[in-house]
């Protein structure tokens, strides 16, 4: 308390107490007790100020609605599946039909709709081969990411603090894993074993060729946390609270879970976002090349594989899977931002 502000309660006869002088204690106003904001609640203000993290959510969660219960429902209103083959669906050039083209199904002899057209050349619903494409896709680069996470966020961490041994073990993995041709390992899996892989799918769970790319992924992925995890925990590593938690012989084991641990959340959660959209252009390209997600199975990597055969004549085939990919990668890199700044403590409230 200021001299003039002493003064001025000496004069208006108030007595001064022990608790003008208390401290820490929050200044009584008009609305009441003012109270701290804790960390999360922190982070929630600063990202709910972002409008386009907040667009990318709710653009998220839509799709994963879209393409899960809304394929379903989408398939038991058009009464057919993604792999339903109708061979009148080719105009007189045998090229597909566009958008809202009705079809006849020789199997029940109903005329049913085509709500994007046909795929190619065998006639099947684009529209429920993309929402199914969707659910691959999306299967495929969440997996991938919480796997991925899982070992490099333990090898980084233990590699961060032990440092050593440990982290020259955990480097010398990190190095050869990077010097390794992920392309060839892929086409090599795709040759060999692919075939039985690709028939993994946990009862139905999952889809066709999904294990297959999750594997793929994780060999080769997991090294990108593990660097940025060590990083973070070799820094962390020589914070007074950790040194204050050695001499209270806290077990090391402790200290990663309860010490080290809640400081990594914003980078595995930042991260986490990003990679799911590097895994989803990812799964995209390898389907592209033939060596993903294997026909008849969907998922917007092989749509794309097929639409370069009309590109001049059917151009949608091309639009429609390559917005997918697009509005989906940008949406988890958009919040991926948001998260980032959340987390920041420097950003304003």
């Amino acid at each position: 308390m200021s001299t003039t502000s002493q003064s001025s309660d000496v004069l208006s006869g108030r007595e001064l107490g022990e608790a003008d002088f208390a401290p820490g204690v929050a200044p009584e106003t008009q609305q009441g007790q003012v109270q701290a904001r804790g960390y999360w609640e922190q982070v929630w203000r600063r990202f709910k100020r972002d409008r386009v993290a907040l667009a990318s959510v709710c653009f998220l969660i839509v799709l994963v609605l879209v393409v899960y219960p809304g394929a379903w429902i989408a398939e038991r209103l058009v009464g057919h599946g993604p792999n339903d083959i109708f061979p009148d669906a080719l105009d007189d050039g045998l090229l597909p039909v566009g958008p809202m083209s009705r079809v006849t199904n020789f199997e029940t002899g109903e005329t049913q709709l085509l709500i994007l057209g046909a795929d190619g050349t065998l006639g099947r619903d684009e529209f429920l081969r993309l929402l199914y494409g969707g659910r691959v896709s999306l299967q495929v680069a969440v997996i991938s990411t919480f796997i991925v996470m899982m070992i490099g966020v333990t090898l980084g961490a233990v590699a961060g603090y032990y440092r050593g041994w440990a982290d020259t073990i955990v480097a010398r993995m990190t190095e050869i894993t990077m010097a390794f041709p992920a392309l060839l390992f892929a086409i090599a899996l795709a040759s060999t074993a692919g075939s039985r892989l690709n028939n993994i799918t946990f009862g139905g769970l999952l889809g066709n060729g999904v294990v297959t790319l999750v594997l793929v992924f994780t060999i080769f992925g997991w090294y990108y946390p593990a660097r940025i995890i060590r990083a973070k925990v070799f820094s962390l590593r020589e914070k007074e609270f950790i040194e204050a938690a050695l001499m209270t012989g806290a077990s090391d084991l402790r200290i990663i879970r309860s010490h080290l641990l809640p400081h990594l959340v914003a980078p595995i959660i930042v991260y986490s976002t990003l990679i799911v959209a590097t895994f989803i252009l990812s799964e995209a390209a390898l389907s592209f090349l033939g060596v993903g997600i294997q026909l008849p199975t969907a998922s917007w990597g092989n749509l794309l594989a097929e639409a370069p055969n009309y590109y001049t004549t059917v151009p949608l085939l091309m639009l429609w899977p390559g917005l997918a990919v697009v509005f989906t990668t940008l949406a988890f890199n958009l919040l991926g931002d948001g998260l980032r700044d959340a987390f920041d403590p420097r950003s304003r409230l």
